[in-house]
């Protein structure tokens, strides 16, 4: 049979498999939106704050929420899936059939990749509908740091899969390691109003530089190559150690 066929069928089964996860759907799809509705429904959260720039709260936690679901999708969403498939034989028995397991890989990523550019995108329509929150004035720096992100935190989460013996372990290592993730992404201190000595650290890492690029591409400018190339560069050295280390049974 055409691999090509059969490729689709898994990327069907595992978009099926995705619908019928009510906790995937809310914590990717619903969640990111749902803190910026509680944030932007705080009062003083819609007033400026010199502290950031004279943008409002809301505004500063906008890229916030659309990093929060590509981070989700990576560290939540991947590891104990493609772990307990490991756990449980389905990725030695493919190696008996004619699908490729790397085709499983390819298809999770699909799956988890598309529902967080959807998160990032329904957040950014209520926060503009909701909370008059500006569009990205400079789209196109903005989808390049968005996908930068996202091919940081699928190479993570692929890391963490790798690395992990069963899907218990795969969730609590993801879970530990969502948190510090949370943090350079903004979620508790916009990067905009981090110490300079903070923020020059956070910006070393995958998601706080993926939170500066975004807030630059919001504001009309370009990206920072720097910012792009950071999460540029820890997606190469994810996914490298994720191939090196990674164990189909």
């Amino acid at each position: 049979m055409n691999t090509g066929i059969l490729d689709t069928a898994v990327l069907r089964t595992e978009i099926r498999l995705f619908r019928r996860e009510p906790g995937s759907i809310f914590w990717i799809l619903l969640f990111p939106t749902l803190l910026l509705v509680i944030l932007g429904s705080i009062p003083s959260f819609r007033d400026s704050d010199p502290a950031l720039g004279g943008l409002r709260p809301v505004d500063a936690y906008a890229p916030v929420a659309v990093l929060l679901g590509l981070i989700v999708g990576g560290l939540q969403g991947m590891p104990p899936t493609l772990t307990g498939y490991r756990e449980t034989g389905i990725l030695r028995r493919m190696f008996t059939t004619p699908v490729r397991p790397a085709a499983l890989l390819t298809a999770q990523m699909l799956v988890l990749g598309c529902a967080s550019l959807l998160s990032a995108l329904v957040t950014l329509a209520v926060g503009r509908l909701a909370f008059d929150v500006a569009l990205p004035e400079q789209p196109f720096g903005y989808l390049l740091a968005l996908l930068l992100a996202l091919l940081g935190s699928l190479a993570l989460g692929a890391l963490v899969a790798a690395l992990s013996r069963t899907a218990k372990i795969a969730t609590a290592v993801g879970s530990t390691a969502l948190f510090p993730a949370m943090f350079c992404a903004g979620v508790w201190l916009p990067v905009e109003a981090m110490p300079d000595v903070l923020a020059g650290i956070v910006s070393l890492t995958p998601f706080g530089a993926a939170a500066h690029a975004l807030n630059e591409a919001a504001a009309g400018d370009w990206p920072g190559w720097s910012h792009l190339g950071v999460p540029a560069g820890w997606t190469v050295l994810l996914t490298a150690a994720a191939s090196r280390w990674f164990r189909w049974e």
